[in-house]
């Protein structure tokens, strides 16, 4: 955890199941979606130290974000939205939030991956029980 990386980064940070995803805004500050942070209770998006954003674990840019804005402008929208308070896990989150920022895109990788599997495992199912009552 450096903080010397250049306006509007894509930073993450790793948590228990999920990976935690944030804007750096310069001077060791982070814009994200704070979620579900306090006891369940949802979090607005909020600027904060890159020591809060990383709650003790470690920080990293992630390389090639297909950034649509400039450092600056990125870090722009993401002040725009400080305050936010509509975190939705699935349609909503702070990977969403960060995309939304770099490119006008939201969308969030971990939703994604995680609604194939469950797709996957529901078409397994269902093909699992067709066979079962298949006449032989």
């Amino acid at each position: 955890m450096d903080g010397t990386w250049p306006l509007g980064t894509h930073l993450t940070s790793p948590r228990r199941g999920y990976v935690h995803h944030g804007i750096y805004a310069g001077d060791g500050r982070v814009i994200h979606y704070a979620g579900f942070h306090r006891a369940f209770r949802r979090g607005p998006v909020e600027e904060t130290s890159l020591e809060q954003f990383a709650r003790g674990r470690s920080v990293q840019a992630v390389p090639g974000s297909a950034a649509q804005f400039g450092g600056a402008e990125v870090v722009t929208r993401a002040r725009a939205r400080l305050g936010e308070d509509r975190y939705r896990v699935w349609t909503n989150n702070c990977e969403h939030f960060v995309h939304w920022c770099l490119s006008g895109t939201s969308r969030s990788t971990q939703v994604e991956r995680l609604s194939r599997r469950i797709r996957a495992l529901v078409a397994l199912k269902g093909a699992s029980g067709r066979a079962q009552h298949s006449p032989a």
